[in-house]
C-alpha cells in the first residue's frame, strides 16, 4: 500500500511541476490555448482528453516496467 500511495504522490507532484513551470513562464501561452480549445467542438475535446489519457497509462506502463 505504502509503495502505490509513494507512486500516486510522485505522479500528482510530476504533474504540478509542469503545470507550474507552464503557467509560470509562459501565462499568455496558456490564454490562448485555452481560448482555442473553447472553439473546439465537445467531441475533439473529448478525444484529446483520451488520447491523453491513453499515452499517459502508456507511459506510465513503460515506466513501471523498465525500473521493474
Amino acid at each position: 500500500m505504502g509503495e502505490v500511495f509513494g507512486n500516486v504522490a510522485l505522479a500528482l507532484g510530476l504533474v504540478l511541476v509542469v503545470e507550474g513551470l507552464v503557467y509560470a513562464l509562459a501565462p499568455r501561452l496558456i490564454e490562448q490555448l485555452l481560448e482555442m480549445m473553447r472553439m473546439m467542438p465537445i467531441e475533439s475535446r473529448r478525444l484529446m482528453g483520451l488520447v491523453a489519457l491513453t499515452l499517459g497509462v502508456a507511459l506510465l506502463w513503460l515506466a513501471k516496467a523498465l525500473i521493474g
